[in-house]
């Protein structure tokens, strides 16, 4: 009985002591379970608050973007509207007339040609057409063949300059360096445009309202997006470099095909230049061979009707070929 009553009461104490043993295990467990499980936890809410964190700065950012381009489309609204006056149009042909010294110039010149015509011997009423057509024509003509000359030579340097801001911008400079390094190397127009942004900047003229001023200068829709690039790139930030190198791909590829079309198109440029020339050419030729014989066109009432019947249909048709090979990108 001694033995089995010493075996039983070590039994029980094994029990006992496992069992409080086993408590304090599993409870242990409890808490570094729940301690990771809190870890966990925590973590997904760290992760879950960046991961809407980041979505509001992206919401944020589009907002601005969005903002921003809706100003700068009723900013150019009222831009497109001031590039239709003629002081503008001056402006952008590079000269420095003022409107009220190029109408006394349509005048003098109308007024020369009408005299011109009317000492030739011409009947009034032609010399005064004539006159009248040179005054407000030929001005008209000339400043537009001014204005796209300058126009082209702008658009072929102009992706050459905004190279020059991304290799600058990602060696290091800043961007107003970086401008004024285009205004002092690049050829004309580019470089006297670009200084004079740089010169409204010194006066405190901010970038967006000296691009806007330099658009009106010059109203191409390259300039237009490097203004937007770099107003967007001002107002919500990003990597201007990468913004204004794919820019320069993107003006690369209109002006690669704007050349295809050139070429293209050349064949239908010839045949509408020989057609519209030809009928003055052949009268020409009869004036100087027989003079008699076209000299009743102009003396003549019916002669001086078909003649402007004549002219007015030639003109007509010249417009209608002008527009049917002219593409515009």
């Amino acid at each position: 009985m001694g033995d089995m009553t010493t075996i039983l009461i070590a039994v029980l104490a094994f029990v006992s002591v496992a069992g409080i043993g086993w408590v304090f295990a599993g409870g242990d467990g409890n808490k570094v379970s729940t301690k990771r499980v809190k870890t966990f936890s925590d973590t997904g809410l760290k992760r879950g608050k960046k991961r809407v964190s980041a979505l509001d700065v992206s919401n944020n950012r589009r907002k601005q973007v969005q903002e921003t381009l809706k100003d700068l489309e009723q900013h150019q609204k009222e831009q497109r509207k001031k590039t239709v006056t003629l002081k503008s149009q001056i402006q952008q042909a590079g000269l420095n007339w003022s409107p009220t010294g190029f109408w006394i110039g349509s005048l003098v010149l109308g007024i020369c040609v009408f005299l011109l015509m009317f000492v030739m011997g011409r009947p009034p009423m032609i010399a005064l057409g004539l006159g009248v057509g040179a005054g407000i024509g030929m001005p008209r003509w000339v400043l537009g063949f001014i204005r796209k000359r300058r126009a082209k030579k702008f658009s072929q340097e102009f992706a050459n300059a905004i190279d020059i801001i991304v290799r600058g911008v990602k060696s290091g400079l800043p961007l107003n360096e970086c401008l004024q390094i285009i205004a002092r190397e690049s050829p004309a127009p580019v470089g006297p445009e670009f200084q004079k942004l740089i010169e409204g900047q010194t006066v405190g003229v901010d970038l967006p309202a000296g691009l806007a001023k330099m658009y009106n200068r010059m109203p191409l829709s390259e300039l237009n997006f490097f203004a937007i690039v770099l107003t967007i790139q001002q107002k919500t930030g990003g990597n201007l470099a990468e913004a204004l190198e794919n820019l320069t791909t993107v003006l690369r590829a209109r002006k690669m095909m704007r050349e295809k079309i050139q070429a293209m198109s050349s064949e239908a440029k010839a045949s509408s230049m020989i057609i519209g020339s030809l009928p003055p050419f052949v009268m020409g030729v009869v004036y100087v061979t027989t003079p008699a014989y076209m000299a009743l066109m102009f003396t003549e009432t019916n002669g001086q009707l078909m003649l402007a019947g004549g002219m007015f249909w030639m003109a007509s048709g010249i417009f209608v070929m002008s527009k049917m090979i002219n593409f515009n990108i």
